[in-house]
């Protein structure tokens, strides 16, 4: 037997999937059901995903499935009559204007080529798009780039990860940031200050310090996460 939010979420993700052929957001499902926050959504797709009422597919961002229904549902025609109140409302209102919430606590960030933690490469040239979960992610303006070299291994950044990096131009030092040197080529390395020089420092003691002057680096960004692919 499903709780009176539980059945209400059922039918809402029914709906939608209905309508447009992909699951809601977490941030709709929250919105619907009048909850305040959304953990609440989690609990409830969490208890429906153990009743074998729904499955989450894995790699995909609006990846609910709907197994089954309950009997009371099923035994019953089908008729607006039967969604909770508001629900069917929202889920049949078209809004071309709103920009979509990231679905399932997913979104997607720019991905800019490749950047060196060795040698400066080029950087930010290209862009697709990676997704990437939101907890990975704090406030402000993110963007991706695929790590090359192994520089910074010390700090747990390996050849072939995807850095995110948030975009600001200042840094404390001792962060781990994007620098742009003499405007041409881009690296990954902590950041100290020296006097009146900047130094890119590697996290791996076969490679030396970088040292530039305060007007031949630019800070792109500060690092905020890590991805991994396992092969």
């Amino acid at each position: 037997m499903l709780t009176r939010k539980q059945h209400e979420l059922l039918k809402f993700i029914q709906v939608r999937l209905e309508e447009s052929g992909i699951s809601p957001s977490f941030e709709e499902m929250k919105e619907a059901l009048d909850l305040k926050s959304k953990s609440g959504v989690h609990r409830l797709i969490s208890a429906l995903e153990e009743r074998g009422f729904i499955r989450r597919l894995p790699n995909r961002a609006r990846a609910l499935e709907i197994l089954r229904q309950p009997e009371d549902v099923t035994s019953k025609p089908a008729t607006k009559a039967a969604a909770p109140a508001g629900i069917d409302a929202l889920a049949a209102l078209k809004q071309p204007e709103r920009k979509p919430e990231p679905a399932n606590d997913v979104i997607e960030i720019p991905l800019h080529g490749r950047i060196a933690a060795g040698v400066p490469i080029e950087a930010l040239e290209g862009q697709s798009m990676l997704p990437v979960p939101a907890a990975l992610l704090g406030s402000g303006e993110h963007y991706a780039l695929e790590v090359s070299g192994d520089s910074m291994v010390e700090a747990g950044i390996l050849d072939g990860d995807f850095a995110l990096i948030r975009r600001t131009n200042t840094a404390r030092d001792g962060e781990i940031v994007v620098a742009l040197v003499r405007g041409e080529e881009a690296t990954l390395k902590y950041l100290q200050r020296d006097g009146g020089m900047v130094r890119l420092v590697p996290a791996n003691a076969a490679y030396e310090p970088q040292i530039y002057g305060p007007d031949e680096i630019e800070v792109q960004g500060k690092l905020a996460g890590l991805l991994r692919r396992y092969h």
